[in-house]
């Protein structure tokens, strides 16, 4: 059997504290909000912050059921390892593979997103718009393919300062925006304020149904978070960073998501948001301010940037550890000199040139063709995170393993409550006729028979733990002694 890592190469921990605070923040706001928040807001009206309340929640508690497994065992397999000790190959198999799938459509998508947003320049810079769509997503994915090979420490910065430019504009929006509230100030003719949501409905002016079916969407505004458990394997004093990063991304969550949308709310009527249009930039318009078109736009860039950078690191993480094992090719588990899997990196590169081709055959269709087959991943992925820890929970009291002191909330209901929730969700996007109806057929008809048959193909070549698989984990000695932390 040819080995899957290079022997005497390891990954770097190259991420500081400053990157995992900021991949928490950048993972928690993306597109989602900036982009797709003004469709949400028009259907269902100011009581959205409630959704994105609800799912910010369960969101949280899925990343502390991974701040759970990721102290117990740091990796850059991430929950492909956990699921593996706790549950065994095939469901490693299963949840590696459909992460991996999963963002590699995601990088369909960002490239393609990339491209919009560039040609979207052409009104200001001619030749912006003569440039084909496929060359804009083409010359995106290999740049930051480049980038992604160098070393961790380039994707850690990166990081940092996408999530600071996106947190640097939400916090522009919060001054000028309260400072409409406090002046009272009009904004497009509307004087802002809570009197402004009583006066256009109140907070469900469509009633609860239209709330309900945009919670689907609003999960995915999500997506993302579980990516500082892939990076646990790469960072410094693991045991201290990962659970402040975790703890905190429900403060974020209520500022940035919720937050954001109820100031929206208080400043416009939600019926002047629009599924087209960014509603930061809806609101600047109001204000007459020029060229926030452009600067929103520039910020949506930096947001799908961070998500390609963000999908082509975790997935060579990924492949590297079914490769490791003899699930993936062997190409996929091997090192550069820098500690970055560059074989795992460019098999989704590759895989993600049938988004460049989507762009030059059916630009107008490329991006929701992506988008379609990214929704039922993520559920699936969130789901075994939640019974790792379950199952990592099981285990203690049996007295095999032993629980970490930072640990998941009110377990196990609270993990119960959150399969409840996904299960949910998946019925959410089942009724989603025509859309998520098809999706979920061609994950049956497609994606589950690829499963099944990658799975019996490779089974019997997996291969025990060698010795530098060991060390890439860096399992952490005496993690459980001391005071638990399950608040």
């Amino acid at each position: 059997m040819t080995k899957t890592f290079d022997s005497g190469r390891q990954y770097h921990r190259g991420l500081k504290r400053r990157h995992i605070q900021m991949m928490a923040i950048g993972g928690a706001i993306g597109t989602g909000l900036f982009l797709g928040a003004g469709g949400r807001l028009e259907s269902a009206g100011p009581g959205l912050m409630f959704a994105y309340a609800i799912c910010g929640v369960f969101a949280f508690l899925i990343l502390r059921a991974l701040g759970e497994l990721v102290v117990h065992r740091p990796d850059s397999g991430s929950f492909v390892v956990y699921a593996r000790e706790l549950f065994g190959e095939r469901l490693a198999f299963v949840t590696g593979w459909v992460y991996w799938m999963y963002w590699a459509m995601i990088a369909i998508v960002d490239t393609t997103a990339i491209a919009l947003y560039l040609n979207f320049f052409g009104r200001y810079i001619p030749w912006f718009g003569e440039v084909p769509q496929w060359a804009w997503a083409l010359g995106a994915l290999l740049l930051v393919i480049g980038l992604n090979l160098l070393s961790v420490k380039v994707f850690g910065e990166l990081e940092f300062w996408f999530a600071l430019i996106k947190v640097a504009s939400l916090v522009l929006f919060f001054v000028i925006g309260v400072g409409f509230i406090v002046f009272g100030q009009e904004v497009g003719g509307h004087t802002p304020g809570f009197s402004l949501i009583a006066d256009n409905g109140g907070m469900l002016p469509s009633g609860l149904l239209p709330l309900v079916l945009v919670v689907q969407g609003v999960v995915f505004a999500y997506g993302a978070i579980e990516l500082i458990g892939t990076a646990a394997g790469e960072t410094a004093d693991p045991e201290k960073t990962m659970p402040r990063a975790v703890n905190t991304v429900i403060l974020r969550i209520a500022v940035f998501y919720v937050g954001s949308i109820l100031l929206l709310s208080l400043l416009l009527p939600t019926s002047a948001y629009t599924a087209g249009e960014s509603p930061f930039v809806t609101f600047f318009s109001s204000i007459g301010v020029a060229g926030a078109d452009s600067v929103m736009n520039l910020v949506v860039l930096t947001a799908a940037l961070s998500s390609l950078n963000a999908g082509l690191y975790s997935t060579g993480r990924i492949a590297r550890a079914l490769a490791q094992r003899g699930t993936a090719p062997a190409f996929a588990g091997r090192l550069n000199r820098a500690g970055v899997p560059y074989g795992g990196i460019l098999i989704t590169g590759l895989f993600a040139l049938v988004g460049v081709g989507l762009n030059a055959v059916i630009p107008e269709g490329a991006f929701e063709v992506g988008l379609n087959m990214t929704s039922l991943g993520q559920l699936v992925v969130w789901g075994v995170i939640v019974a790792c820890q379950l199952r990592l929970r099981r285990r203690s009291l049996e007295g095999v393993l032993e629980r970490p002191r930072f640990r998941m909330p009110w377990s196990p209901w609270s993990g119960y409550l959150t399969f409840g929730f996904l299960g949910a969700v998946a019925l959410l996007i089942l009724l989603d006729y025509p859309t998520g109806t098809l999706t979920f057929g061609a994950v049956v008809v497609l994606a589950v028979p690829a499963l099944v048959i990658g799975w019996f193909a490779v089974r019997r070549r997996i291969v025990p733990d060698a010795p530098e698989q060991v060390a890439d984990r860096g399992s952490l000695v005496g993690a459980g002694n001391g005071p638990a932390d399950d608040s």
